[in-house]
């Protein structure tokens, strides 16, 4: 799946808290700090930019699917 480039990092943030359980914590300067207990711990730093910038784009989405034990194509179709 192709990822989408105009993607902000308070959107990113969001999708990550509502359809993945993620809750955020805090934020330090610009970086949103995202917490989740399912299936285990981890926390994840989102940039608040806008837009993300693509490496970022790879790198969070293949995190985040790896925990959850999903696909990252499951990830960046929410968005």
């Amino acid at each position: 799946m192709k990822i989408p480039r105009d993607v902000s990092g308070t959107h990113l943030a969001n999708v990550l808290c509502r359809r993945w359980q993620y809750a955020e914590v805090h934020q330090v300067g610009s970086h949103i700090m995202l917490e989740t207990s399912e299936p285990t711990h981890q926390r994840i730093a989102i940039p608040e930019h806008d837009p993300v910038r693509l490496g970022t784009l790879f790198s969070i989405p293949r995190a985040v699917a790896q925990h959850k034990g999903v696909t990252r194509d499951a990830i960046i179709g929410s968005l």
